[in-house]
């Protein structure tokens, strides 16, 4: 029973070390794997051994990985993380597996992505990161403030208020949905990026696009070409509020947005098939 009570923490780990669910999971399978042909009975503090495992199984799929999404086409985003809306009183976002977060985690190395992490996230000491890399402390600890430095330097400006975020996306779908670009306008950022992954499967712009008119003009237009059964409910995406979009019982979109003074900055929007087939 010892894997099975850690495994939703491993899933987290790797999943932010990774930024897609299929990824994650077969870091959870191997990790597993090798937990079955480990002296189980010489282990001390079974989540600790299992989260070096699965870190040191996401640091070496990482390189494989950055290739392939080298040559990806158009923008990428993280496979969305959809559930149901969280409890009212919940106040704050969650961080650190925020689609604008892991999607700017991509320009950091394996290494410093691993280090930073597992140390700002999981609170994994440097010493124990150092183990996994092969590097020594201190190397980790700069690995990690080169991170932190880079990720501080890309991310969009998102407030941790869930209040302010709910709101935003509420009126950002009220405004879509009856075409109000007034209102609209007074909701984006000046500066607000559109980024849509569709993968090279489908539809979607293959560059982000920049500023409140051009997104709004793009929503509007968008929500123009819906046909009958097409819906969108509100859900949780990453962690912070999101909207899915389905035409009949396909999933066609998920929407994120980062919110910052009550303003959209961001709004990412996965299309690519492949990354929407865990979606229920």
């Amino acid at each position: 029973m010892d894997f099975q009570e850690h495994r939703g923490h491993l899933w987290a780990v790797a999943y932010r070390l990774l930024g897609s669910v299929a990824d994650a999971e077969d870091a959870v399978q191997e990790t597993w794997l090798r937990w079955r042909q480990a002296d189980q009975g010489g282990v001390a503090d079974v989540r600790a051994y299992l989260t070096t495992v699965v870190s040191r199984v996401c640091y070496d799929m990482l390189g494989a990985i950055r290739a392939r999404r080298e040559s990806y086409v158009g923008p990428w985003l993280p496979d969305p993380v959809v559930e149901e809306p969280g409890p009212e009183d919940r106040a704050a976002i969650d961080e650190s597996v925020g689609m604008a977060l892991l999607a700017v985690q991509e320009r950091l190395s394996p290494a410093e992505r691993t280090a930073l992490v597992l140390h700002d996230v999981f609170a994994v000491p440097y010493e124990e990161i150092a183990g996994i890399l092969g590097r020594s402390p201190g190397a980790v600890r700069q690995l990690a403030a080169r991170g932190r430095l880079r990720v501080r330097d890309y991310a969009p400006r998102r407030s941790p208020d869930r209040g302010e975020h709910d709101a935003a996306v509420q009126a950002f779908a009220t405004a879509a949905t009856t075409g109000d670009l007034r209102a609209l306008l007074a909701l984006l950022d000046p500066d607000v990026v559109w980024r849509a992954d569709g993968g090279g499967a489908i539809t979607a712009a293959l560059v982000p696009i920049v500023g409140a008119a051009k997104v709004a003009r793009l929503v509007l237009g968008l929500v123009e070409q819906w046909y009958t059964g097409m819906t969108a409910d509100f859900v949780e995406v990453n962690g912070g509020p999101g909207v899915v979009v389905r035409a009949g019982d396909t999933v066609d979109c998920v929407l994120a947005f980062a919110v910052s003074g009550g303003r959209i900055t961001e709004i990412d929007v996965v299309r690519n098939p492949a990354k929407l087939t865990h979606v229920k």
